[in-house]
C-alpha cells in the first residue's frame, strides 16, 4: 500500500513538472521537463532524505545525549524496526522530523530547543512520533514530496522569469494560460502536502502511543511546542517551506486564514485525540494534565 501510495505521489508530482514545463516553452519545455522529472523522481527515492538532513545542517548525535541515546534505541525496539540515526538540528524552536526512504534507512531529527524545553518523557513521546511514521513508512512519501515540490517551485519561478523575459503571449495558448499554469502548479503541490501530513499525523500519534505507552507525555509535549514554536522563528524552514509538513508541528508562522492551509492539523484535536486514547488506556488525570499545561483549554 506504501508503494502503491509513493507512486501516486510520484505520478502527480511528475504531471504538474509537464504542466509547469509546458507553460514555459510548450511541447518541448514538456518534454524537458518530462526528463527532469523522472531523474528528480529516481534522485529523491535514494537521497531525498540526505537532501533535508542537509538543508537543516543537522548533525548526528554520536552519544552527546546518552538518555537519548538509549531512549531512541528502546523505542525503536518496542515499534519493531530497526534502531535509526538520530540527528540534532541547531534551531531553537521546538521541533523534530523523520526521514528515510525505509525502517532500515530511517532518520530521526530533534531540534536543540525540543531538548532544552521539553521533559524526558515528553521528548520520548515525541520520538515515539517520529518512530512512527518510519514504522508505517510515511518517511519516503514525505520527504519526496518536499523534495519535490521544491524544485517544482523553482521550475515556476523560473517560467516566469523567462515570461518576463520573452513575452509569453506570443506564443500558442497565450501568457494568461501559461502564468496561471505555472502559479497553480504549486498551489496543487502543496495541497498534495496538506493531503499527506494532515492524515497521516493523526495515524503517527496513535502509533506512536502504542509504541511509548504515554498518551499525556505526547499529549504534553504537543501542548508545549504548539505555545512556544509560533513564537521562534525557523529561518531554514521559512526558506525552504517545502519542508514544512516533514515536522511533528508546522514550523512556520500561521494564523487566521492561513491557518487554513497548514499542513498539520490543529493541535488542539491532536491532544483531544491523545487525551481520548489516555482515557482508553486508564490513565487520564484531567486535573493534573490541566495544572501541568494550563494553556489548553
Amino acid at each position: 500500500m506504501s508503494t502503491t501510495k509513493t507512486f501516486i505521489l510520484m505520478a502527480v508530482m511528475t504531471a504538474l513538472f509537464l504542466v509547469v514545463g509546458n507553460a514555459i516553452a510548450g511541447t518541448t519545455g514538456m518534454v524537458i521537463a518530462g526528463v527532469v522529472a523522472l531523474g528528480m523522481n529516481v534522485y529523491s527515492y535514494w537521497n531525498s532524505d540526505k537532501i533535508v538532513l542537509k538543508a537543516y545542517k543537522a548533525r548526528p548525535i554520536d552519544g552527546e545525549y546518552g538518555w537519548l541515546d538509549d531512549c531512541i534505541t528502546n523505542l525503536s525496539q518496542k515499534a519493531g524496526i530497526p534502531r535509526p540515526k538520530s540527528y540534532l538540528i541547531d534551531s531553537p524552536q521546538p521541533n523534530a522530523f523523520a526521514t528515510g526512504r525505509n525502517p532500515q534507512n530511517g532518520a530521526v531529527a530533534i531540534t536543540t530547543g525540543l531538548l532544552e524545553m521539553l521533559t524526558k518523557n515528553e521528548t520520548a513521546g515525541v520520538i515515539a512520533h517520529e518512530l512512527a511514521h518510519i514504522k508505517n513508512r510515511d518517511t519516503l512519501t514525505m520527504t519526496i514530496t518536499a523534495t519535490i515540490s521544491g524544485a517544482l517551485g523553482m521550475l515556476s519561478r523560473f517560467g516566469g522569469m523567462m515570461g518576463r523575459g520573452r513575452g509569453m503571449q506570443q506564443r500558442r495558448g497565450g501568457g494568461i494560460g501559461s502564468m496561471l499554469a505555472m502559479m497553480l502548479a504549486p498551489l496543487a503541490a502543496m495541497f498534495v502536502q496538506m493531503a499527506i501530513s494532515r492524515t497521516r499525523e493523526y495515524e503517527a500519534d496513535k502509533v506512536g502511543v502504542e509504541i511509548s505507552g504515554k498518551p499525556l507525555a505526547l499529549a504534553s509535549a504537543l501542548a508545549k511546542i504548539s505555545r512556544i514554536a509560533p513564537q521562534i522563528p525557523n529561518h531554514v524552514a521559512m526558506q525552504k517551506p517545502e519542508t514544512a509538513h516533514l515536522f511533528i508541528f508546522n514550523p512556520l508562522r500561521f494564523g487566521g486564514l492561513k491557518s487554513l492551509f497548514s499542513t498539520h492539523p490543529d493541535p488542539k484535536k491532536r491532544i483531544a485525540k491523545l487525551r481520548e486514547y489516555a482515557a482508553d488506556m486508564g490513565r487520564l488525570d484531567s486535573r493534573s494534565f490541566k495544572q501541568d499545561n494550563p494553556w489548553v483549554n
